[in-house]
């Protein structure tokens, strides 16, 4: 509640508790056991930034901060707690605050979006639980992505450019360093993962402009921007990472503005030990640099927690404004924890921090904050005032009624996926695979048309050779034909020949046997001739003999007996002597 142009929050006995708004950037703490009244103490303060026109941010991981939308009724309590600290006499009244709503799974509140390139590899690697070499490697890929003018706007861009790069590993490995399959892939994998608890809502576009969150309607109240948080804290990763992005972005997006009367914009950060817990070095060195510089950049930030300890040292010193609720103290670790928180605050001589530190009731805070000088004022026992807005949760209809009216919800309802590297890398492997297949295809003609010279070519010789062939055959066939006809007409000439010697013999033979016929019928002649003679004279012979003989044989008989054997005796002795003169 504004009053004094101070925020009053509470009241220790008679005296009002402020806190100064230009203190405000040297943000602040809001600790306490479960059930001890931090989310009242949230919205008090919230409202309060609000009422002098510092737009605020703050976690809802309940679900309980909606009713700042919409004025508290007054219940019986309210009237009792109203009149307890005199709230009607300073001006207090039931009363709706700007609220803008959020939510990263578009829900229960205005899409909350960022890119791939806004979260950056540091956090990104957080998010994907990556260890230190994949988160190492995963920077590469950002800064090749950068190089080469490649936007990694969602989740598919992210894939694309890992695959892209594990295909060209060789490639980029002189440039960028060795980055194994083994490693591309579990990041694919972890961003795969990711994809499937919603992660392809977290990162597209439009992207969140957080300069969107620095406003005021038109009464001049700051807007108050709820990002749902009911779904998102069940992964504590996811939004301890995108509380730090939003952190980092306003770190970098806002001028330097050093000392002013009020902050820029105030954040609230409920379950606070989560941006801590499992949190790198690195990480929790960026942390703490980013909670010392943003307080130039006149962003306030107020953690809330179960107990300090789950804030890291680094970043509890740079607190403010201190406001502790009861802590419940029973073992000796939790009276350990206890006797530190007390140990925080500048001590109060008036009480014993740590015993009304465990005394406290719901509703009740020890706090500490810082003067005009910014030193920390003593510890005081107080009372947190009552919120001007309704308390716990809002009906979906009147909350989807704030959505659909705010003027934003234009601009980030729609998603857009513009041309970036998955695009880009879609294009350009479709386009390699035309150029792959016309090369394949030039490589397959030029081959056909190898293949086809070669059969061209075996072809002419196949041919060629059945021309010499059937030429050599022809020739051979001439050469045979030539020699059979020589050889026809030697054989006719020797038959020729043959049979004019074997007609030259017969003649011969023919003029021999003439020639002996003649001789022979000479010599016929001339033996008939002698054997005429011969017959002549060996008849005479004979038969002179015979007769001869006959006469001594006897008779006439033996005449003519005799006379025949004696031819016949005389014609063969004339023929032998015939034939020996032969």
């Amino acid at each position: 509640m504004l009053n004094e142009n101070k925020i009053w929050f509470g009241k220790a006995g008679e005296e009002k508790i402020y806190a100064l708004p230009k203190m405000a950037n040297r943000h602040g703490m809001i600790a306490g056991a479960t059930g001890t009244g931090k989310t009242v103490t949230l919205k008090v303060m919230a409202e309060s930034f609000s009422s002098i026109g510092v737009p605020v941010f703050l976690a809802d991981v309940k679900g309980d901060l909606g009713g700042t939308c919409s004025p508290g009724v007054e219940t019986e309590d309210m009237k009792a707690r109203i009149d307890r600290f005199g709230l009607e006499e300073a001006g207090f009244k039931f009363d709706a605050f700007p609220t803008v709503f959020w939510d990263v799974y578009a829900e229960k509140g205005l899409p909350l979006r960022t890119t791939i390139s806004e979260m950056g590899p540091i956090l990104l690697s957080r998010i994907l639980g990556l260890n230190e070499v994949q988160s190492d490697i995963l920077s590469v890929i950002f800064k090749i992505a950068d190089d080469e003018g490649l936007l990694l706007i969602d989740t598919k861009d992210l894939r694309s450019m890992l695959s892209y790069v594990g295909e060209h590993s060789k490639e980029y490995s002189l440039t960028y360093g060795n980055m194994s399959s083994q490693s591309l892939g579990a990041i694919i994998r972890a961003v795969i993962a990711l994809e499937g608890q919603g992660g392809e809502l977290f990162f597209g576009e439009p992207a969140l402009d957080i300069r969107d969150w620095i406003g005021c309607d038109y009464t001049g109240k700051g807007k108050i921007n709820i990002l749902d948080c009911q779904k998102l804290i069940n992964n504590p990763t996811m939004y301890s990472s995108f509380m730090l992005w939003m952190l980092s972005e306003l770190y970098e997006i806002l001028p330097e503005a050093g000392d002013m009367e009020k902050p820029r914009i105030v954040f609230f950060f409920d379950e606070a030990h989560m941006l801590f817990d499992s949190a790198s070095k690195s990480l929790l060195d960026k942390i703490e640099q980013i909670v010392k510089l943003i307080r130039s950049k006149g962003v306030g930030v107020f953690f809330i927690t179960q107990n300090p300890k789950d804030i890291p040292d680094g970043v509890l010193s740079q607190l403010g404004t201190k406001i502790q609720h009861a802590l419940r103290a029973y073992t000796p670790s939790e009276l350990k924890a206890a006797k530190a928180a007390a140990q925080a605050f500048r001590e109060n001589p008036a009480f014993d921090t740590f015993q009304v530190l465990t005394e406290l009731g719901i509703g009740e805070a020890l706090v500490s904050v810082l003067d005009e000088s910014g030193v920390p004022t003593v510890v005081e026992r107080c009372k947190i005032l009552p919120p001007q807005s309704q308390m716990g949760a809002i009906d979906d209809a009147t909350r989807d009624s704030k959505i659909k009216a705010d003027q934003l919800y234009i601009k980030y309802v729609e998603t857009v996926d513009r041309d970036s590297a998955y695009e880009f890398l879609t294009r350009k492997a479709i386009s390699d695979a035309e150029e792959k297949a016309r090369a394949e295809e030039v490589a397959r003609l030029e081959k056909q048309r190898a293949a086809d010279e070669a059969a061209a070519l075996k072809e002419a010789e196949r041919q060629a050779a059945a021309e010499r062939k059937a030429a050599e055959r022809a020739e051979l066939q001439a050469q045979k034909e030539a020699e059979r006809q020589a050889l026809a007409e030697q054989k006719a000439a020797e038959k020729a020949a043959l049979a004019a010697q074997k007609q030259a013999e017969r003649e011969a033979l023919a003029a021999e046997k003439a020639a002996l016929k003649e001789k022979e019928a000479k010599e016929r002649a001339v033996k008939n001739a002698g054997k005429s003679v011969a017959n002549s004279v060996a008849g005479t012979i004979g038969r002179e003999a015979g007769k001869n003989l006959g006469k001594s044989v006897g008779g006439s008989f033996g005449k003519t007996l005799g006379g025949n054997v004696g031819a016949s005796l005389g014609r063969g002795i004339i023929g032998t002597l015939f034939n020996m003169k032969k």
